[in-house]
C-alpha cells in the first residue's frame, strides 16, 4: 500500500476502539444532528458479523423491534460512535451470524459465556 495513504489511515485511528466480538449483545451509543443539536441515540442488539480492517473496519449489530428485524451497520473508528458497552457476552462458532435472520423467538438466541 502507498505510505502516504498507509499514513492518512493511521491519523483516523481510535485510540479508544471498542473490543467485543461477533455475538456479544452491545449498547451502541451514537450520536445523530437534528435541527443544530446534537444528541445520543442508543442502539442495543447482537454483532452478527464484523468485517474489514484498519479505519475501514465496520461491525453490524441486530435486534427485533416491535416484531421486526432491525439491522444497522456502523464503522468502528467513527466519530459518530460515541462509544460500545458490551451488555453480555455470547457464544459464536461462526465469523458471521447471518442465519439469526432467518430464527425468532427462543432461537434467535445465542448462549451467554459467563466470565
Amino acid at each position: 500500500m502507498n505510505d502516504i495513504i498507509k499514513k492518512i489511515e493511521d491519523a483516523q485511528l481510535r485510540e479508544d476502539a471498542p473490543q467485543f466480538r461477533v455475538g456479544d449483545t452491545v449498547r451502541v451509543f451514537a450520536k445523530i444532528m437534528e435541527s443544530g443539536h446534537t444528541r445520543t441515540q442508543v442502539f442495543e442488539g447482537t454483532v452478527i458479523k464484523k468485517q474489514g480492517g484498519s479505519n475501514r473496519a465496520t461491525f453490524t449489530v441486530r435486534k427485533i423491534s416491535n416484531g421486526v428485524g432491525v439491522e444497522k451497520t456502523w464503522p468502528l473508528h467513527s466519530p459518530t460512535v460515541e462509544k460500545v458497552e458490551v451488555v453480555r457476552s455470547g457464544k459464536a462458532r461462526r465469523a458471521k451470524l447471518l442465519y439469526l435472520r432467518q430464527r425468532t423467538g427462543k432461537a434467535a438466541k445465542l448462549k451467554e459465556i459467563v466470565k
